[in-house]
């Protein structure tokens, strides 16, 4: 991928409700724009409401995956703008009881979570879960005929569910799904045991049902130190004698060693000497952890919270402020 310069008055822009990111440059008159700054862009999706992250560079579009420009800014909000947006809230709440309704009344298999009406009327987007294939083609005809405008259905998992409409997380910030996560990778059990985090599922799930994605955020850090260490079941020699691990401290960076006579003493990493032998976990544990890493963990039907129900928009509501 050809990662060239971007051009000078080139920017990082957040747009759409599932919070794309793209590049967009400013051709023409200068547009005076900073951080934060809510401006009018054209995408390939049509005239969007958007708002400036930071300016673009070589290193943001490898971050972002790109080797070209999204789209261009075209101007900064003006009082039509303004009152055209909360028309567009007005219209998405429309629209989105509208496809209920008639959902129910073909008595399809699916579940409407929320409703995109492009800021520029080129598109209505609507967003929903199932679990098989549906095949909505009568529902586009008619509401493309109520609506006059291009429709698209889009399916999502419950991790992209919870990205759309949860707010806050038990930590009692604004979900990291809705903020500044890009994507969202698998989390598995495996990271939860290795930071010694609770195994209840009810505690370490998500909006979604799913792992918290805050336990891969230090996954990485807590494996770099557990390489370093002796592993559990290793014979050490450290000054007080010859000992077996039997458990590891990871971000202290320290050991659980057992000596002769039922002690168990917590040593330094300095403190070794010498590993004499490093025997491990058996084979069975090493199995369960291998088939761990393997399978995403998904918590049973009776531990996800029920499934959210869209709430009514405010018209007035900015739905591109900055993150907390």
């Amino acid at each position: 991928m050809d990662m060239s310069a971007p051009p000078s008055q080139a920017w990082v822009v957040r747009y759409g409700v599932t919070r794309l990111l793209g590049e967009f440059v400013i051709r023409g008159p200068h547009i005076p724009v900073s951080r934060g700054t809510q401006v009018i862009v054209r995408s390939d999706r049509g005239t969007e409401w958007g708002e400036v992250l930071c300016a673009a560079s070589v290193s943001t579009r490898e971050w972002l995956g790109i080797d070209k420009e999204t789209g261009r800014i075209l101007r900064l909000p003006t009082l039509d703008d303004e009152r055209h947006k909360d028309r567009v809230a007005q219209l998405e709440v429309e629209e989105f009881n509208s496809c209920k309704q008639l959902i129910g009344e073909m008595s399809l298999q699916m579940q409407l979570v929320d409703t995109e009406h492009v800021f520029g009327g080129e598109r209505i987007v609507f967003y929903y879960v199932s679990e098989q294939r549906i095949d909505f083609r009568e529902l586009v005809k008619v509401l493309a005929k109520r609506h006059q405008s291009r429709i698209e259905m889009r399916q999502i998992g419950i991790r992209d569910e919870a990205r759309l409409l949860a707010d806050y997380g038990d930590c009692g910030k604004p979900v990291c799904c809705n903020t500044h996560l890009k994507e969202m990778p698998p989390v598995s059990m495996k990271m939860a045991k290795l930071q010694k985090a609770t195994l209840d599922p009810s505690k370490i799930s998500g909006r979604c049902g799913r792992l918290k994605c805050c336990l891969r955020y230090e996954y990485d850090t807590y494996e770099e130190h557990r390489k370093e260490l002796p592993p559990i079941g290793a014979t050490v020699v450290t000054k007080l004698g010859q000992g077996r691990v039997v458990a590891q401290e990871l971000l202290a960076k320290k050991l659980m060693v057992a000596y002769e006579g039922q002690r168990t003493v917590l040593t330094d990493q300095k403190e070794i000497i010498t590993v004499v032998g490093k025997k491990g976990l058996p084979a069975a544990v090493e199995r369960e952890i291998e088939e761990e890493e393997a399978e995403e963990f998904m918590p049973s039907e009776s531990s996800r919270p029920p499934r959210q129900q869209r709430p009514p928009r405010n018209p007035s509501e900015n739905r591109n402020q900055p993150d907390r």
